[in-house]
């Protein structure tokens, strides 16, 4: 059987989030000719970013996350800005969320969050020789706790459960297929 695509036939906004809209479209199935109701989330892109001091620490943050209601530890991250490339948008919110600047952004990879609803990527960037240089500049809806963790530790708090954010395990599985050497203690 050849796959052919679904064809959007209406769709209106159901709600403006700021951060995201939803939107609730008709879709014919080509298989089928059956039209259904499909919800999207549309979101600008994302970036994380893998940053590594001089010592091979990487640099961390803790937060509260409402949809789980709990602490997560994750790599700096957000949303490209209008008018950004992601590039860009990387060093942002690295020295934002966590003070720190380094050396020019190299994209490890880039992936769709959850292609099933959402229509966003998100691109992971490497940033290495990072140093503290200043306080982060964090906006009125973040509280984060920086931290440092050598890299060679990251696999064993991946498997501890620690860090559990689906982007961020994918962001240390990006470095280890670009930088194995970094991962051997």
């Amino acid at each position: 059987m050849t796959l052919r695509p679904w064809v959007h036939e209406e769709g209106e906004l159901v709600a403006d989030m700021g951060i995201f809209q939803v939107n609730r479209l008709r879709a014919r199935s080509p298989r089928t000719g059956e039209s259904r109701s499909i919800s999207v989330l549309q979101a600008g892109d994302w970036v994380n970013i893998v940053a590594l001091t001089p010592e091979e620490q990487v640099v961390l943050v803790r937060q509260f996350r409402h949809g789980v209601r709990e602490f997560t530890l994750e790599i700096p991250g957000g949303m490209v800005d209008r008018g950004e490339t992601p590039a860009q948008a990387a060093v942002r919110e690295l020295r934002e969320e966590s003070g720190y600047a380094g050396g020019e952004p190299v994209l490890l990879g880039v992936v769709a969050p959850n292609p099933a609803f959402l229509n966003n990527l998100c691109y992971t960037y490497l940033l290495e020789n990072c140093r503290r240089i200043g306080e982060p500049e964090l906006d009125r809806g973040e509280d984060l706790e920086v931290l440092t963790r050598p890299l060679c530790d990251i696999p064993g708090i991946i498997a501890s459960g620690a860090i559990d954010h689906a982007l961020v395990v994918c962001a240390f599985w990006w470095l280890a297929q670009k930088h194995t050497r970094s991962f051997r203690p």
